[in-house]
């Protein structure tokens, strides 16, 4: 089977989307559906049902879905075990909060690098939910989380907070930020109930972006008003065509790191929890 297939479904998957999914993937539409027909023909079953609302994953796509995952992780693994691993002898699995993959994952690596030089690091960027799924099916080793999702398997340890900025290229203050424009940040519930606390005339807005380089993207090709992460609200108004809202409150969001209870204390894990409490600047706990 073509890793591409796998790829292409599981990208479908968080977007639901072919029109999106052949952007984020570099393709044409007609090669994602072309993929999609292709995997479904492999496996006699169909995987999506598409209509005017969108597109959805079938019973069948759904019990497939943690397969392709597993089917990705192999690969990936079966690709290395062919290739010179140099003086690395063993590999850890580290996924990542998409948020944070840009901003915070290479001095991380680097620390890594440094203090395990024996162990190689495989890493991925995804969402909170699927990552712990990772982890209680042994697919990860450890995450970087937003939201912790309760299993009797994993443990949690806060790392400390990002903080979000509302920026705006339309207004500079909070009472001037037009409704009609704003473009509201759906991080995780935490952050959603955080907002809608302090900012109840913008929990309704006419789009919603669930990841900060989709707020940059919407926010760079549309105008308007839109929290954002630290980092981005700095280099979008670096570029002077936004500027910090004034009286906007700043939004912290919680990060964790997750692990499977089986190897919370292994020594190489237990590095590289401490090495992540060092990078967000607190005490590891746990």
């Amino acid at each position: 089977m073509q890793i591409e297939l796998i790829e292409t479904f599981l990208d479908l998957c968080e977007t639901r989307s072919f029109n999106r999914t052949a952007d984020r993937l570099g393709i044409t539409q007609s090669t994602v559906s072309g993929r999609v027909k292709a995997l479904e023909k492999t496996l006699g079953r169909r995987l999506f049902l598409r209509s005017r609302s969108g597109t959805a994953l079938t019973l069948e796509g759904i019990r497939f879905e943690p397969h392709a995952r597993a089917l990705r992780v192999n690969w990936s693994e079966a690709l290395r075990a062919t290739r010179d691993a140099g003086p690395t002898a063993t590999t850890l699995r580290v996924g990542i909060q998409r948020d944070l993959a840009n901003a915070h994952i290479a001095d991380w690596v680097r620390q890594v690098r440094e203090a395990l030089p024996e162990t190689a690091l495989y890493i991925e960027a995804d969402f909170s939910s699927q990552m712990c799924n990772d982890l209680v099916q042994g697919n990860l080793d450890i995450a970087v989380i937003y939201t912790p999702k309760p299993h009797p398997d994993l443990h949690f340890a806060s790392l400390n907070d990002v903080r979000f900025r509302m920026v705006s290229d339309q207004a500079g203050r909070l009472d001037q930020v037009p409704a009609e424009s704003y473009i509201r940040a759906n991080i995780s519930p935490a952050f959603e109930g955080v907002h809608d606390a302090l900012l109840p005339g913008f929990a309704v807005a006419p789009v919603i972006c669930g990841q900060d380089m989709l707020l940059e993207a919407m926010l760079t090709s549309l105008g308007g008003t839109a929290y954002v992460l630290e980092e981005t609200a700095a280099r979008l108004t670096a570029s002077g065509r936004f500027t910090p809202v004034k009286k906007a409150p700043v939004i912290a969001q919680p990060v964790y790191s997750a692990i499977h209870l089986r190897n919370r204390h292994r020594s190489s894990h237990r590095r590289l929890i401490q090495l992540l409490a060092a990078h967000f600047n607190v005490a590891p706990g746990g």
